[in-house]
């Protein structure tokens, strides 16, 4: 690899240990092997650097829920079925990238005040919401749509808080079966209201 694709190895592997607060360019420069001026020769900035690994480490997570929707839509023909195991198989994929939502979760609370930062996130949501429409049907991905949109933004919606009690309480985080139950007593309060 060369120095860019380093120093953004690096950074990755620091947002996972470190969160992205914490995460300094020396943090990052010894991470790589590369050196501090390298960061700015590359990103411009620490911040640009760690907004670029973040994007990026995300669309890594994003093909790991990929597989697991692929493997629940082989679970069953029944759609219930299929949706609840798409949640208990995302507990995997929590655990295997619990400093990356940290990290996540961090940066969101810092974006208020980091206009770049914040800039990086608004960009990544109308993608990540057609990803995310397009990985809980079981396909490659769809069209640009206001009806994915609103799929998407409704599974986004799901996926943050699921993952928001998970890093709370791992022990208390919702089975697929829960999350079908619950959908299933919301879409009755909304659509058949006694």
């Amino acid at each position: 690899m060369g120095n860019r694709e380093d120093l953004m190895a690096g950074a990755k592997r620091c947002l996972y240990e470190k969160g992205y607060g914490r995460t300094t360019a020396r943090d990052i420069a010894t991470a790589s092997d590369v050196s501090l001026a390298a960061i700015g020769y590359h990103f411009g900035s620490k911040d640009a650097l760690l907004n670029a690994a973040m994007i990026e480490a995300i669309g890594d997570m994003g093909e790991a829920m990929g597989e697991v929707v692929v493997a629940a839509n082989q679970v069953s023909d029944d759609p219930e079925a299929r949706f609840a195991a798409v949640w208990d198989g995302l507990r995997d994929v929590f655990v295997e990238h619990r400093g990356l939502w940290a990290a996540q979760f961090e940066a969101l609370a810092l974006a208020g005040h980091a206009p770049e930062l914040a800039e990086a996130f608004a960009g990544a949501q109308k993608e990540g919401r057609l990803g995310l429409a397009a990985v809980f049907r079981g396909l490659p991905e769809v069209p640009e749509t206001e009806e994915n949109i609103a799929r998407g933004a409704f599974y986004q919606a799901l996926l943050t808080g699921y993952c928001a009690q998970w890093l709370a309480a791992p022990e208390l985080t919702p089975s697929g079966q829960d999350f079908l139950r619950g959908l299933r007593l919301v879409g009755e309060g909304v659509f058949n209201p006694a």
